[in-house]
C-alpha cells in the first residue's frame, strides 16, 4: 500500500502545481490590476501561464493532429486513424488517407514503449503518409491497465510484435525507432523459425541498443551500475486509486520524466526561464517551438514494471540480444535464422543515448544473411532525437529508407508517380553504407 500512497503522492504534487500555476495566472490577470500597471503583476501571470501548462500536460496523451496531406492530384486528403488490432496492451493502427489508392509501399513503424506516447513519432509517420500505406504500434499507458490483464515484459512485446507483423503479411516493410531495435529483430528471427511466410521483406533499425556495451553511454553506464534490487525499490511503484490499473506494478511516467529531466537540468531550466520571458513580453504563441517541444516531450505514460526491469536486466545487463541468446516463451530465437529479410541500421553520429556502434552490431549477428541484403549508415551531425525527426530525418535519413524498401519490394515504388522506375537485378541493398 505505500507504493499505491507513493504514486499518488506524486500525482498530488503534480497537480498542486498545476492548480498553483492556474491561481497565479487567474490573480494576476484580475481586471482591476490593469489600473495600475505594475511589470510585477505582467512576470505573475507569465509565470502561471506556463506553470500551468508544464503540469496539466504530464498526464495528457497528445493527439496526432495529423487531420490531412496533400495528394500527388494536388488535393487534400483526409487522414483516419483506424485500429487493425486492439489488445490490452498495445493496438497497431492504421493511418488511412481517405480518397487515395493503396500505396505500393507499406511500412509498420515500431514505436518505442519507453516513457512517452507512440506520438513522439508523429513528425516521422507524417514525412512518410505521402509515399507509404503508415501502419503503428500504438502502445498503452499502464496506469489504464486492469491488474486483471495480467502481466507484460519483453516477450510478450516481442510476440505482440510477431501477431502485428503477421496481421500485415509479408508485403511490408518494418522501420523500428530506439528502443524497440533488439525485440523486433529478434521478433523478426522468431518468425523466420516458426513462419517464414509472414516475414516483412525489409527491417530498418534506427538507434536501438543491439549491443549497449559496443559503445557506453550514460544510460548503458547507468544500467551496470545498480542492481536490480535497487531499480525495484526505487523506480517501481503500484498504482494509485485513481486510474483502472489500480495495484499495477508500474515504472511510473512522472518518475522517468523527473529522470529525463535531470539528465539536462540547465538546459531546460533555462527554456522555462526564456519562455516565461517570452510569455510576459507577448511573444509566445500557442504553437510556438517551445510549445511544440514540451507539448510532447512532457507527455508521459506509466511503462510495466516487469517490462522495464525485463529490459534493463536482459537486454542492457544480459545482453541476451548482443549474444544470440534471446528465449521467448521458452524457445531460443537465433539471429541467424534470418536469411530473407534485408536489414538496414541507421545511427546518429552524436547520438547519446544509442551511441554509434550499438545499432550496427545487428548486422553481424544475421549470420544467414548475405552482405547484399545488409545496410549501415551513420548521419553524422544527428543527435537521438534527429535520427527519426526534424532536418537529419527529412532530408538525409528518409530518402535513403525508401530508397532500401524500394531495393528489397518485389514490385519497388517508383521514385515520382509521374516516372515509375523498374527494379534492377541484383541491386545491393548496402549501397548507402557509411561508416
Amino acid at each position: 500500500m505505500r507504493y499505491m500512497a507513493t504514486y499518488d503522492l506524486m500525482e498530488t504534487l503534480r497537480n498542486t502545481n498545476q492548480w498553483l500555476g492556474a491561481t497565479a495566472l487567474s490573480m494576476a490577470s484580475y481586471p482591476i490590476f490593469s489600473m495600475v500597471p505594475n511589470p510585477a503583476f505582467q512576470w505573475m501571470a507569465a509565470w502561471g501561464e506556463v506553470t500551468e501548462r508544464t503540469f496539466q500536460r504530464m498526464i495528457i496523451k497528445p493527439d496526432w493532429g495529423i487531420e490531412s496531406i496533400t495528394g500527388e492530384d494536388g488535393r487534400d486528403h483526409l487522414i483516419k486513424i483506424e485500429p487493425v488490432l486492439e489488445r490490452p496492451f498495445g493496438d497497431l493502427i492504421h493511418f488511412d488517407v481517405q480518397g487515395r489508392a493503396d500505396m505500393d509501399r507499406r511500412v509498420l513503424l515500431v514505436a518505442p514503449m519507453s516513457g512517452h506516447y507512440a506520438t513522439l513519432l508523429r513528425s516521422t509517420v507524417r514525412s512518410l503518409l505521402p509515399d507509404c500505406e503508415v501502419y503503428v504500434t500504438d502502445w498503452h499507458n499502464a496506469r489504464d491497465i486492469p491488474v486483471s490483464e495480467g502481466k507484460f515484459d519483453v516477450e510478450d512485446y516481442t510476440l505482440y510484435l510477431m501477431e502485428f507483423m503477421r496481421e500485415l503479411g509479408s508485403d511490408l516493410h518494418v522501420i523500428a525507432v530506439c528502443q524497440p531495435a533488439p525485440l523486433t529483430l529478434a521478433a523478426t528471427a522468431y518468425l523466420a523459425e516458426l513462419d517464414p511466410d509472414a516475414q516483412p521483406r525489409s527491417l530498418t533499425l534506427i538507434g536501438g541498443p543491439i549491443d549497449p556495451d559496443a559503445t557506453p553511454t550514460d544510460v548503458t553506464d547507468f544500467g551496470r551500475r545498480v542492481t536490480m534490487g535497487q531499480l525495484e525499490e526505487t523506480m517501481i511503484q503500484r498504482v494509485g486509486f485513481k486510474y483502472k490499473g489500480a495495484g499495477r506494478k508500474v515504472y511510473p511516467g512522472l518518475l522517468q520524466l523527473a529522470s529525463f529531466m535531470s539528465m539536462n537540468a540547465d538546459r531546460h531550466t533555462k527554456a522555462f526561464v526564456d519562455q516565461i520571458s517570452r510569455v510576459a513580453q507577448g511573444d509566445a504563441s500557442d504553437h510556438d517551438p517551445h510549445n511544440k517541444f514540451y507539448d510532447e516531450y512532457l507527455a508521459v505514460m506509466d511503462m510495466p514494471a516487469e517490462f522495464y526491469l525485463s529490459t534493463v536486466e536482459r537486454i542492457f545487463k544480459g545482453l541476451e540480444i548482443a549474444r544470440n541468446e534471446f528465449v521467448v516463451d521458452g524457445h531460443k530465437v537465433d539471429i541467424g535464422a534470418i536469411t530473407n529479410v534485408a536489414v538496414k541500421t541507421v545511427e546518429g553520429g552524436k547520438d547519446d543515448i544509442s551511441a554509434p556502434g550499438q545499432c550496427v552490431a545487428a548486422l553481424d549477428l544475421c549470420t544467414g544473411l548475405p552482405d547484399s541484403k545488409k545496410a549501415s549508415y551513420i548521419e553524422p551531425e544527428a543527435g537521438h532525437y534527429g535520427i527519426f525527426a526534424g532536418r537529419s530525418w527529412r532530408n538525409n535519413i528518409r530518402p535513403l529508407v525508401l530508397e532500401f524498401i524500394d531495393a528489397n519490394s518485389e514490385a519497388p515504388a517508383p521514385r515520382n508517380r509521374t516516372a515509375p522506375r523498374k527494379a534492377k537485378p541484383g541491386k545491393p541493398a548496402n549501397k548507402n553504407a557509411a561508416a
